[in-house]
């Protein structure tokens, strides 16, 4: 190949990648020492209800078949998972983490920023999780927004719910179901709610978070579940 025709292939690469960006907001870098698939879950999970234009939203519909085609591709090494979200829906939040959880190709995610609500479970999904110094995590009960009937019914529900997303978190971290909804229901600390804020450093002394590091341990990290991964389990 000529060197013309390298800067062109060079320049269509970088062309679909920028695309794939504004599309997704999530890449497949393939220059590294491993391919490996970015995706990114920032501003607000976006579930069943369309949220306003103004809101930086993560769209379930978009995320979901992104990660079964990364299951699928052979090609597709790896999955890191770059998080900076404030929460938002349950359901869409615990099915994507579900399926991060379910996949059998190695994952990290590291937490920047925020990681908070149901960002939590996204965060622990990952094989091995990762957050900066500064990024901060909230835990708090399930909240609802809009008409809530006040029946036992509605109680009852919110029970269940709650009760998916500290077993989920339990079996997918160090943490306990006891301590996690200790955290969950801490008062004194949140304004007006109860709950609790946990700093990089926290949230890995409380077991919720594997690791203290920045983008190039997580990478490292990831490179070398990829190295211990045999290739027939890795598809």
């Amino acid at each position: 190949m000529s060197e013309e025709e390298e800067e062109r292939s060079l320049d269509e690469e970088r062309s679909d990648q920028t695309e794939e960006i504004i599309k997704t907001g999530s890449v497949t870098p393939a220059k590294g020492k491993h391919v490996i698939h970015c995706l990114t879950i920032v501003g607000q999970i976006e579930g069943h209800y369309i949220l306003p234009p103004q809101n930086k939203t993560t769209k379930y519909e978009h995320v979901i078949p992104q990660l079964v085609a990364i299951q699928q591709d052979p090609t597709i090494e790896g999955l890191i998972i770059i998080l900076n979200t404030v929460g938002g829906d349950v359901e869409a939040g615990l099915a994507i983490a579900e399926l991060i959880s379910g996949m059998n190709k190695p994952t990290v995610s590291l937490v920047l920023g925020g990681g908070h609500s149901i960002g939590v479970p996204l965060a622990c999904s990952a094989k091995q999780s990762f957050i900066v110094p500064s990024a901060t995590m909230t835990i708090h009960p399930v909240r609802m927004n809009g008409l809530v009937l006040g029946v036992p019914q509605t109680l009852s529900y919110f029970d269940k719910m709650q009760e998916r997303i500290v077993r989920f978190v339990a079996e997918n971290s160090g943490i306990s179901s006891q301590r996690f909804r200790e955290l969950m229901m801490t008062t004194g600390e949140l304004m007006m709610d109860v709950g609790t804020v946990l700093d990089g450093d926290a949230a890995v002394q409380e077991g919720l978070i594997d690791h203290l590091g920045g983008l190039g341990d997580a990478i490292a990290c990831l490179y070398e579940l990829i190295e211990s991964t045999p290739k027939e389990d890795a598809q």
